[in-house]
């Protein structure tokens, strides 16, 4: 029993571990397909400069691998890495501040650009679940500093361990939502440059998507690993 009990834990940490690759894969391609798009058709980013265009770019960039993407890799790298825990914490945690850091000066550069143009903010649906992921996910940081960093007893934190990594996941899509909801109000109220931009916006969506498929799977397979 216990040798077959191991053998099923294996195949699905190489489950796991398999599909990391992918969401890597969907990761950096959503990483290019961004830069490609904001430096070929939107003029390029810039936070501080006098184009609101350019400060506006930053925002989208920011907030998909300074956030989402590195909120996955935190994710990624406590549950599927083959590590000592304290290591697999202390990277987890500080992907998670890395995220964090970065979300904010991409929220500064979109309520910077809406100054620039004089629009109004926190408008759009887009707005509303982007503000409403990035303060849950910051609560969900200070809770998990909270609950796993001090030492608390075993059985606190195993009644809260569940709902801390099924609270993650949900905030990965919540993020993913609010970066599709970002790129269709982007798409519909821009003029786009040629046919092919719109193509880039399509595939860029739906790398993102899958980029949060693949690290959530990766994820709930892990948790038999």
């Amino acid at each position: 029993m216990d040798v077959e009990h191991h053998s099923h834990r294996g195949r699905h940490h190489r489950s796991a571990s398999g599909l990391t690759v992918v969401a890597h894969f969907f990761g950096i391609l959503s990483t290019i397909l961004m830069l490609v798009w904001l430096l070929h058709y939107r003029e390029g980013l810039d936070l501080d400069s006098d184009d609101a265009r350019r400060v506006f770019n930053v925002h989208p960039f920011l907030m998909f691998f300074g956030f989402i993407f590195m909120a996955g890799e935190a994710m990624m790298a406590y549950k599927t890495v083959r590590a000592e825990w304290q290591v697999r914490k202390f990277v987890h945690l500080f992907f998670h501040l890395v995220a964090i850091v970065l979300g904010i000066v991409g929220l500064h550069a979109a309520f910077k650009y809406h100054d620039q143009v004089g629009l109004t903010d926190m408008y759009s649906l887009h707005s509303w679940i982007g503000m409403g992921t990035f303060t849950l996910y910051c609560a969900q940081w200070l809770l998990g500093i909270a609950v796993f960093l001090p030492r608390s007893s075993s059985e606190s934190k195993a009644r809260i361990a569940p709902w801390h990594v099924n609270g993650g996941r949900a905030l990965l899509f919540m993020a993913v939502a609010t970066a599709l909801t970002g790129l269709m109000q982007k798409a519909t109220s821009m003029r786009l440059q040629h046919q092919n931009e719109g193509r880039l916006i399509n595939f860029l969506g739906i790398s993102i998507l899958l980029f949060g498929i693949a690290v959530d799977v990766s994820v709930a397979l892990a948790r038999y690993a």
